[in-house]
């Protein structure tokens, strides 16, 4: 119980469904690769991700009793049970930028941060397979015309396929979240390089979306040379209409 406290403090719930858990493992693609569990818990996800001949397995949880759990139950993997916080790691010096799967039934309070470090390391990470919020999931898959659709479908889809993979019921959980939750997956597409700053895309993203219920002629008015564009249609959108493609275009004509 102990655990289970410390757990719903951290924004997390345990999963005690076996079969959805299988599931999400079963979700990654059968790849030779390092994968890195993110907040196993009480090991859930693990025992299935052990059972794996293609995962070569790492382990990063924050709750010192959860550490202490997984290292008495799985003692042949106890060295790569890592006591630590996800979002402050240096994931370089763990995997010798070698390229790594994660995987998770991630803390809700704290997956759109999660993504966020994804994207940091994008270029090492060719594939997620994670529980979210449902209204996150379905946020993150949502194409461009979807009033879903917002900052993390652009910034996640300009790198990543996203696939909604199913939904899971509050009940297979202790304890219960209040909201429905869902996996996804993300596979890096083959996008390299956006062909603008990155940093740029990102704040010009922001700031759209910040300001959703405004055209883009108005939410970028200040940081775009709109006079000197010959295709205006675009300025008469709102930002949940553009798609990764209209914001890289936007992005090569900010004021820097």
């Amino acid at each position: 119980m102990n655990i289970v406290r410390a757990k719903k403090r951290l924004g997390q719930h345990f999963l005690i469904d076996h079969t959805i858990a299988r599931n999400i493992v079963n979700s990654l693609s059968e790849k030779q690769r390092s994968v890195l569990e993110v907040g196993a818990g009480m090991g859930v996800l693990t025992q299935f991700l052990l059972q794996r001949p293609d995962v070569d397995l790492f382990i990063v949880e924050i709750d010192a009793e959860s550490v202490k759990y997984l290292q008495k139950h799985y003692p042949k993997i106890a060295e790569k049970i890592i006591e630590q916080d996800f979002l402050k790691m240096e994931l370089s010096t763990i995997f010798k930028n070698n390229s790594f799967s994660i995987i998770g039934n991630f803390p809700y309070n704290i997956s759109s941060q999660i993504l966020f470090k994804v994207l940091e390391y994008k270029d090492f990470i060719p594939e997620v397979v994670g529980m979210f919020q449902k209204e996150v999931a379905i946020r993150i898959a949502s194409p461009p015309g979807n009033k879903d659709y917002g900052i993390l479908s652009v910034l996640l889809q300009a790198f990543y396929d996203i696939e909604y993979l199913f939904s899971v019921e509050s009940h297979v959980f202790n304890p219960p979240p209040n909201v429905k939750s869902a996996v996804i997956r993300l596979t890096r597409n083959n996008t390299t390089d956006l062909g603008c700053d990155f940093r740029l895309f990102k704040k010009l993203v922001k700031t759209a979306f910040n300001q959703r219920r405004k055209t883009i002629r108005n939410s970028l008015k200040t940081i775009l040379f709109i006079d000197n564009f010959t295709k205006k249609s675009i300025f008469n959108k709102r930002p949940e209409q553009l798609s990764v493609a209209d914001y890289i275009f936007l992005t090569k004509n900010m004021k820097c």
